[in-house]
């Protein structure tokens, strides 16, 4: 497996092994541990061939509400035709581990780990994993929000090795963003970035906002304040945090935090 991009452990603990774990389901927040993406609770979608999933967030009452997230575990040879049923579904795809072949919008795409596609609601697209090891990926989803005189995005495919990190103000790049789509484009209802701290840098307020976020720790480990808590995550755990959690967070270790940022922007609040 990739040492830049966690995955599930899969497999099971012996049964030696201790129950005390780290995954805590709160009323604005939530921590999925890595420990907790085992075999037992994996998921089987419609049209994917020898594939399995790891559901890290749905839409829920008291959960997700405007986004849903999976990593996908593809065999070799394995993949689907018809990957996404729903219409109104937009997806954002990052590679962790593997090769995959992605075919949107009648063009072909070959993307390896840290390989990023975005692919627009209504976009036929498939997918196969061409290679002799197994491909994960994250799959991001949300029902895009269109506005009347703006136009919907077009898809794209990129990496992370190919987009420079936006440092944060004043932080002399301790702090950073890896944009994949510029913020100033109100085409996109969500952006899906990665953010970088190297050891020792903070966030240095409590932050609350509207956005919702799915935080998953792609390496290195950091403490997180959630609501009134402190929790500690490392590489593999996925934390998701409801619109106003306030949040902030150290980073400890001494190679960078780095995490893949889910959020909803760039729309009015619904009313109803």
């Amino acid at each position: 497996m990739s040492d830049k991009y966690a995955s599930p452990p899969a497999g099971l603990p012996g049964q030696s092994q201790l129950l005390t774990d780290r995954a805590v389901f709160a009323e604005a927040y939530a921590v999925i541990p890595k420990g907790t993406m085992r075999d037992i609770v994996t998921s089987a979608l419609p049209f994917w061939e020898q594939t399995r999933a790891w559901v890290l967030a749905r839409p829920l009452s008291g959960f997700a509400e405007t986004f849903s997230q999976y990593i996908m575990e593809v065999a070799p040879g394995g993949g689907s035709d018809r990957p996404d049923t729903d219409p109104r579904a937009q997806a954002v795809l990052f590679v962790t581990d593997g090769v995959a072949e992605v075919t949107i919008a009648g063009t072909s795409h070959r993307m390896e780990e840290g390989g990023y596609a975005y692919i627009p609601a209504g976009t036929a697209w498939s997918l196969r994993n061409p290679g002799t090891e197994a491909l994960r990926f994250h799959w991001v989803r949300k029902a895009y929000v269109a506005v009347e005189g703006i136009a919907a995005p077009e898809p794209f495919v990129t990496s992370d090795q190919a987009v420079t990190p936006t440092p944060m103000p004043g932080t002399e790049g301790r702090w950073a963003t890896t944009r994949f789509v510029d913020p100033a484009d109100l085409r996109h209802d969500m952006h899906v970035n990665i953010v970088t701290f190297e050891p020792g840098a903070v966030i240095p307020f409590l932050e609350t906002h509207v956005m919702e976020h799915g935080l998953f720790v792609l390496e290195g480990k950091a403490v997180y304040r959630l609501n009134t808590d402190w929790v500690e995550v490392e590489a593999g755990d996925f934390m998701w945090l409801r619109a106003f959690c306030p949040q902030a967070c150290y980073a400890g270790g001494q190679g960078r935090f780095r995490y893949l940022l889910y959020k909803d922007v760039n729309r009015h609040m619904p009313l109803g």
